[in-house]
């Protein structure tokens, strides 16, 4: 019997099909992917860093003086299905101990496809675009569905600022995947402990239903 299969909200580095291929340590054929949104949600800097971490917006709002908008209380993201518990493994290897991981509900923006048939072309254009039409109203959405997410665990080390995948993809995913991957810290530590097969720095499980 083949075994359980898993579904995954990625909102920040994980985006791109090139750095999650890296980071799980295959090609990705056996999963699917659609540009996705995740509400009641808000998604930071994380200081000194090139990737991002996300909270929910009772928590985020408390980095603004101002009310956000109803598209910044959202974060736009890519729903994968068909992830193997090897896959988690070295997802939660990637994501450390500032993340937890956590039960959400997500809403596709469209259908899903095979990640084998979505190529990145050589701008790195993104699933999601920079300029995206405004979300529709929820009853317009397809279905929300049962996923998971990694919910950054310290709001101190988050900046006010939002995070921008566009501003990721132009000037710092290049380090993410290919030969600059090599030296990276924090893929070279995946690369480690998939070796050794060390368990898991990642909190369990916690219900966060948006």
């Amino acid at each position: 019997m083949a075994g359980s299969t898993f579904s995954s909200f990625f909102y920040g580095t994980l985006m791109h099909p090139k750095i999650l291929k890296r980071v799980i340590g295959n090609d990705a054929s056996h999963l699917q992917i659609a540009p996705a949104v995740l509400f009641e949600h808000t998604r930071h800097k994380v200081k000194y860093a090139d990737y991002p971490g996300v909270v929910p917006y009772h928590q985020g709002q408390s980095l603004f003086v101002r009310e956000l908008t109803h598209e910044e209380r959202c974060v736009r993201g890519t729903l994968v299905t068909g992830l193997t518990s090897q896959d988690i493994t070295c997802l939660d290897y990637f994501e450390g101990n500032e993340y937890s991981r956590c039960n959400i509900n997500i809403h596709p923006l469209q259908q899903l496809i095979d990640i084998s048939g979505y190529d990145i072309v050589s701008t790195d254009a993104s699933l999601v675009p920079s300029d995206p039409p405004p979300i529709p109203q929820t009853s317009e959405l397809l279905p929300a569905i049962p996923a998971q997410t990694y919910i950054y665990n310290n709001l101190n080390d988050l900046e006010a600022d939002l995070w921008s995948f566009d501003d990721f993809v132009k000037n710092n995913a290049w380090k993410w995947y290919g030969a600059a991957s090599d030296t990276n810290p924090d893929i070279t530590e995946v690369d480690r402990r998939r070796e050794l097969g060390t368990t898991s720095m990642v909190e369990g499980t916690t219900e966060v239903i948006a």
